[in-house]
């Protein structure tokens, strides 16, 4: 899909080339590939060894924005790492953050009682590279995301449900009072403001902040059941900006039509259940709470794209796995499912040969 979605977006910006972000993309596709099959051969339990450097690391990847020369504003965001190859260091932090909560949960289960030990000394660790992602990068989908996927590892391992609720609500009634606060005193954030009212009538703004998602809602309409065919997308052509990133479900559900979505989406269902026979299978709880992070941080991403797309819920910067144009977010993302979901299967047998 990115082919098709990518290719009037790249030959506006070329002028003679519309198949630049397909080679691009396609060669980061090849190197994941290859990484796969070296990365599959390291044992997962060797990961846990290096928690710790996974966090800090991570925290130091993300801070690399702010050095001059390397850091890159990509669309007046500052998320973006240029070091011989461009990418967003929120993508590796995702993984490194796993790492780290997996290995953490693993080793003080027994000890996650009470309000403290079971919820906020846990979370004590996610201040930092959640304060650098909303504060210095102003990622606040990628902040939600971590949050997410964090909770949901903290909650396999048995920390209370109530905790989250609580903590949910709080949090969510004060990041909008403080969204609100600060877009009035420094006017800084207002797009965030502008997302939000755009969800709840995009027609109020209908050249402005609604219109990518009134663009979105024509591809899908026009989509029907079978969609108008395979190339043949209408909004693609700078209707909908970057139709090739966070908005190729519209040019799916375009070409390809509800049947195509309905095929997307249970290919992404299929994936969390065996997510989830994974991690219920895995022969130790560090493999199965790796299997849980990867599984829910790749299900929660398509979760939020396909709300954002279909106008379910407002626009964020959330890439659709798998699908959306990312060299460096697709190489991750088949290293980190090769070199976990699949290798923890085999764990159980591989500590059996240990054990004899």
């Amino acid at each position: 899909m990115v082919l098709s979605a990518s290719s009037p977006s790249a030959l506006a910006e070329t002028g003679d080339d519309s198949y630049v972000y397909f080679r691009k993309q396609g060669l980061f596709a090849f190197v994941g590939i290859v990484a796969m099959f070296f990365i599959s051969k390291i044992d997962y339990r060797k990961y846990k060894k290096f928690w710790k450097v996974a966090y800090w690391g991570s925290v130091v990847l993300l801070l690399l924005v702010l050095v001059p020369g390397i850091g890159k504003s990509v669309n007046g965001a500052k998320r973006w790492v240029s070091i011989g190859i461009q990418f967003q260091p929120s993508e590796v932090a995702k993984i490194g953050l796993i790492i780290f909560y997996a290995a953490y949960l693993a080793e003080n289960k027994r000890n996650l009682k009470g309000i403290w030990d079971g919820f906020i000394k846990p979370l004590l660790p996610l201040a930092i590279p959640i304060g650098i992602l909303f504060i210095v990068q102003d990622h606040l989908s990628a902040s939600i995301v971590i949050i997410a996927v964090v909770g949901i590892m903290m909650l396999v391992v048995g920390c209370k449900l109530r905790y989250f609720l609580t903590c949910g609500i709080l949090a969510g009634g004060g990041m909008i009072s403080a969204m609100f606060a600060l877009a009035k005193a420094t006017g800084k954030g207002g797009f965030r403001l502008a997302r939000i009212t755009s969800f709840l009538d995009p027609w109020q703004d209908a050249q402005g902040s609604g219109w990518q998602i009134i663009q979105s809602l024509y591809a899908i309409g026009s989509g029907g059941l079978f969609g108008v065919g395979l190339g043949e997308s209408k909004q693609k052509y700078l209707y909908i900006s970057e139709p090739h990133n966070d908005f190729i479900f519209a040019v799916v559900a375009e070409e390809l039509g509800f049947v195509g979505c309905l095929i997307v989406i249970a290919l992404f269902a299929i994936f969390i259940w065996r997510g989830v026979v994974i991690a219920m299978k895995a022969p130790d709880t560090f493999g199965s709470l790796v299997a849980v992070g990867i599984t829910s941080l790749i299900g929660l991403q398509a979760i939020i794209n396909i709300a954002v797309v279909t106008s379910s819920m407002p626009v964020t910067g959330m890439a659709l796995p798998f699908f959306s144009y990312g060299g460096t977010s697709l190489l991750i993302l088949l290293c980190s499912v090769r070199c976990t979901l699949k290798h923890i299967t085999s764990g159980k047998q591989n500590i059996k040969q240990e054990e004899k």
